[in-house]
């Protein structure tokens, strides 16, 4: 006999339902924390690990033995898997991040090579099922940096990004100018419009899939918008 879903429920359905409720609820509060954890840990390494390789290459690229011994250490316990798993991710985004941006941040025409450096294993390691949250991860901030490069070069940015790259920062102020000039033009506001609308459609659409590692893919993939529009408002202000 089929259950009227308009009539009342009686103390015993409601204590059979709580718990499935609950579970329902805690699932997807855990899916907006890997959300949350993505999107922090790509703007780690351009709040935190820039700063260092200027003046510490050989730190910053050290340190990711760190971050791979505190992923394993934490994907060996079922309750830390996780976060173990999506901090393995993380380390081929600060190993690359160590190499280019503490040798060859001079040259932009490297920098998404560099940064794909993890690519072969991350495509292994999917096909085997292997980490999952971390590798989808990787992907979603490799994609989102492949996607602000491919806007830089639409639209003549190159040479800003190796001036900016040789020169003290006192002397930021008339390259971000001259930048934004060249961002402001219609071409650059249209090569801005479709890579924002690209980014969103990716990432909304990922975090539609209910399992954490497209929300962390997700997550990876929108931060990009929250970073890249700091980068903006910076150059804006200096």
């Amino acid at each position: 006999m089929f259950e009227n879903p308009w009539l009342p429920l009686s103390l015993s359905q409601v204590g059979k339902r709580l718990p499935l409720y609950t579970k329902a609820f805690l699932l997807k509060q855990k899916h907006w924390v890997v959300f949350i954890a993505a999107s922090f840990l790509v703007s780690v390494p351009v709040f935190a690990q820039a700063p260092m390789v200027r003046n510490l290459p050989w730190v910053s690229l050290i340190l990711t033995l760190g971050w791979v011994a505190l992923g394993i250490a934490l994907w060996k316990h079922p309750k830390t898997a996780l976060w173990g798993d999506l901090i393995i991710g993380f380390s081929w985004t600060w190993l690359a991040g160590s190499i280019y941006w503490g040798w060859f941040r001079w040259e932009p025409l490297i920098h998404l090579p560099v940064e794909a450096i993890g690519l072969p294993f991350a495509f292994f390691a999917l096909a085997w099922r292997w980490g999952e949250v971390g590798n989808l991860f990787y992907l979603g901030s490799l994609l989102g940096t492949a996607l602000t490069d491919i806007y830089f070069y639409l639209t003549g940015l190159m040479p800003y990004w190796r001036e900016l790259m040789q020169v003290e920062p006192a002397l930021y102020k008339p390259i971000f100018q001259e930048a934004l000039g060249q961002m402001g033009t219609p071409w650059g506001v249209i090569c801005a419009i479709a890579i924002i609308t690209l980014l969103l459609t990716i990432g909304l659409g990922a975090i539609k899939q209910q399992s954490y590692p497209w929300w962390a893919f997700g997550g990876a993939v929108l931060s990009t918008l929250l970073v890249d529009g700091l980068f903006w408002i910076a150059a804006i202000i200096a």
